[in-house]
């Protein structure tokens, strides 16, 4: 890599989503001001940025979902919409100071970790740099997941991801399919169902909804979140409490999910006349196995005169219509393509060449996707991923994570810096170890023999996307940064 145009910085942050956001947050409140957040969209924001669908919103608790550093009392509601949450990133942003450590429209293209220098080359449609430091902090749900269907390239109508939405076409008395009922299908379509002529939903297995107990804030409780000093870490303190008690029933003790199930059933029956329309609808895997949904609208929506849920596969698309693996040819003008994302294969992962010259995704290919504490890897030296192999979570919110990773990177910087050392390397033995103290846990989980295949599985049959735990446990494991487990380099004089 020629030096004469390369910049070198002392970490390189990848992405500025809620994880690369508040990494650049914590550094620079830790004095480091030698990073430079790569972010290839417009502005920060990350998936909240990006997803606009009509409903966009989070379906954990709003004051649960925001740094600790850097509360909101302001939340409109209790459950926040898409336009709140990528304000208050923007807001933070600014507040911070972290703005003009920024590169935005800058995507990062390859890097590369050259070990006779110890740093990364980096390369960037804004030009090439060099790090000591790499965080990947791209997401998790950035990858948009394209199904491969028969014909779907030769559709004449309007056809997109629900995370790419397409605010210039108008679904207004057209005839629209919507495939996939996920976690953006729940919100997608009770918001377009009144206004299409017809709705058809393609559900390849159905999943568990939940009542969402969402309510506008009143005037009097944002002051009191304002003015009364405590009060709304108190109200996250509680939030976070009742959100732990699924891992009760999705690790610990997976039978008591029977409870939760019969709250699903009751809702069901309650809010869906037709008894084929509930036989579609009710799930055959255990709750929990695959992301619990939350939803006052989507039966009711379902249940409309003018949509059908379609439960055989698709078999090819044409240009005017999707045929169904019965043979059924149904018209359409537009398709919403609600499939979710690259998490476990993100192709982000082809971008980040280790030290013995091989790609993550080449890694993850023959020992399935494993790191150590769901941040570092072997053969990545000085490099963190963020929200990495099974250190996410299905019930909570993910930025406790993201601070309990922020703050291990935070002291591993600090850690190399005090004792004078160019790189360190996770240990082999110690990533194999630590996956190996994680299998137990993973195997009695709910996800393991709940009766479903999810996004939470690699190809090799392997979770490696959730923590199999109480999130404090995770955050005791980060605490500090473990020097011992990984090989360091020192400084050359």
């Amino acid at each position: 890599m020629s030096s004469n145009n390369t910049r070198h910085v002392r970490v390189m942050i990848v992405g500025s989503g809620l994880s690369g956001l508040g990494a650049a947050i914590r550094l620079s409140q830790r004095g480091m001001s030698d990073f430079v957040v790569i972010e290839r969209g417009p502005d920060v924001g990350g998936t909240w940025r990006d997803n606009t669908y009509p409903g966009a919103g989070c379906d954990v608790p709003s004051h649960l979902y925001s740094y600790s550093f850097a509360l909101n009392p302001d939340w409109s509601r209790s459950f926040s919409p898409q336009p709140e949450i990528e304000q208050y990133l923007r807001t933070v942003s600014e507040r911070y100071g972290v703005r003009d450590k920024h590169l935005f429209d800058c995507a990062m293209t390859a890097t590369r970790w050259n070990d006779a220098d110890g740093r990364w080359e980096i390369e960037t449609s804004k030009g090439a740099f060099t790090a000591d430091f790499v965080v990947s902090a791209a997401g998790v749900l950035a990858e948009p997941n394209l199904p491969d269907i028969k014909g779907i390239s030769s559709f004449e109508g309007e056809l997109f991801h629900s995370a790419r939405w397409n605010h210039d076409a108008t679904l207004t008395g057209k005839r629209v399919a919507v495939v996939g009922t996920g976690s953006s299908a729940v919100q997608i379509v009770p918001s377009i169902a009144p206004d299409v002529e017809h709705l058809d939903v393609y559900q390849r297995t159905a999943t568990w909804v939940m009542p969402q107990v969402s309510r506008p804030y009143l005037a009097l409780e944002r002051f009191a979140f304002k003015r009364i000093p405590g009060l709304q870490r108190l109200m996250r303190a509680l939030i976070y409490l009742q959100r732990e008690f699924y891992v009760v029933t999705q690790v610990k003790y997976p039978w008591t999910g029977i409870v939760l199930e019969t709250v699903g059933r009751v809702k069901m029956r309650w809010e869906i006349r037709d008894p084929e329309l509930r036989r579609k609808m009710l799930p055959e895997h255990r709750i929990g196995c695959k992301r619990m949904l939350v939803s006052n609208k989507f039966y009711g929506a379902l249940d409309r005169d003018n949509v059908d849920v379609v439960t055989d596969g698709i078999a090819e698309v044409r240009p005017g219509s999707i045929v169904s693996e019965d043979g059924t040819e149904r018209e359409v003008d537009a398709i919403v393509l609600a499939t979710g994302f690259h998490v476990a294969d993100s192709p982000t992962f082809n971008l980040y060449t280790g030290r013995d010259g091989r790609t993550l995704s080449e890694a993850a290919d023959d020992e399935g996707f494993q790191m150590y504490k769901g941040t570092t890897v072997a053969n990545f030296p000085n490099m963190f991923f963020m929200l990495g192999a099974n250190s996410g979570l299905n019930y909570t919110s993910l930025i406790y994570i993201i601070e309990s990773q922020i703050n291990y990177l935070v002291d591993a910087i600090e850690t190399m810096k005090q004792q004078n050392l160019r790189s360190f390397e996770v240990k082999v033995d110690a990533q194999v170890a630590y996956n190996k103290q994680l299998q137990p846990k993973l195997a009695r989980a709910v996800w393991a023999d709940g009766g479903c295949t999810s996004w939470f599985l690699d190809k090799h049959g392997n979770n490696s996307a959730l923590w199999p735990d109480f999130s404090f446990k995770y955050r005791r494991l980060v605490r500090k940064f473990d020097i011992e487990a990984y090989e360091t380099t020192p400084k050359t004089p």
